[in-house]
């Protein structure tokens, strides 16, 4: 699938189709399942092209509010079409690849084309097979937002990350940014932190803290990092600044990155609950295969 992705890109550059392949590389950005080496080439990309080519009035813009928006035009050119079988037996089809699939490739691959399925009756298979399968919290989540891009509503009980959750359907962020305020806020300190270090690295710890988003999403350690009071955010946002320098350079100074933060011996407990829970996740992101 990234391979076609890659030449429509190739294609609208090629045609000098400048503000499709911004909006294609914008898609393909916040799209998950796909390699981290290309999100450097992609945003590198995308920077070159918004300052070299601007859009010329803002009715580019409105047209990505229609509801069939460039996004679903390069979904459905990707994964193509159920053509004439009915919407029963196409629903039929995408849980059979849900269940059978050996890879998250194919988990997700089958979860946006359950997107473009008309069924009342997919909702409900899909919430039956999102609360009783052994499932990746990152699967999980893409499955409560595919249910909400369908326009299912309600409250789905699962059990994630060891713990048995509720969550209603359409509250689930459909992108980073929307997550609560104080999601942004941890991630927002951190990237001020390391963008005069490595150019390289706000990118990388973005990608890392919506995928760590997305697998505690609903769980206790979610719920506290909503907490209004600052030292929580700071004890984040030095745990995900320590967890990116281990997974990029393989050592952190964790003395310099609480000072950074201002963690003192007060909240050295805190902070290092807050490590804990985002380093075990990036482990286990690890697992996603």
């Amino acid at each position: 699938m990234l391979d076609k992705y890659q030449l429509q890109l190739t294609m609208f550059l090629e045609k000098e189709m400048y503000d499709e392949a911004k909006e294609l590389l914008r898609f393909l950005l916040n799209c998950q399942g796909e390699e981290r080496q290309y999100a450097l080439e992609w945003g590198n990309l995308l920077s070159w092209l918004e300052q070299a080519f601007p859009s010329h009035d803002a009715a580019d813009q409105d047209e990505l509010d229609d509801s069939d928006n460039l996004e679903q035009q390069f979904r459905r050119a990707a994964l193509g079409d159920y053509g004439s079988i009915e919407a029963s037996e196409a629903a039929a089809k995408v849980m059979n690849m849900l269940r059978d699939a050996t890879s998250t490739d194919q988990h997700f691959l089958a979860l946006e084309r359950a997107e473009f399925i008309d069924s009342d009756e997919l909702d409900a298979e899909l919430v039956q097979w999102l609360s009783t399968a052994k499932l990746h919290p990152a699967l999980q989540f893409k499955t409560l937002q595919t249910l909400k891009k369908r326009g299912a509503t309600g409250t789905v009980s699962l059990e994630r990350l060891g713990e048995q959750v509720e969550v209603d359907i359409e509250d689930t962020p459909l992108s980073l940014g929307q997550f609560p305020p104080a999601v942004m806020a941890i991630l927002d300190k951190v990237v001020l932190a390391l963008e005069s270090v490595d150019v390289t690295m706000p990118i990388l710890v973005t990608e890392l803290w919506q995928q760590c988003m997305e697998c505690l999403y609903g769980t206790r350690s979610y719920g506290w990092m909503l907490n209004e009071d600052e030292y929580i955010e700071d004890c984040f946002a030095a745990g995900l600044h320590t967890t990116i320098e281990l997974v990029v350079y393989g050592r952190a100074v964790e003395d310099d990155i609480r000072e950074i933060y201002g963690i003192t011996d007060q909240y050295r407990f805190r902070y290092e609950q807050a490590n804990r829970i985002i380093r075990d996740v990036a482990l286990y992101l690890q697992e996603l295969t």
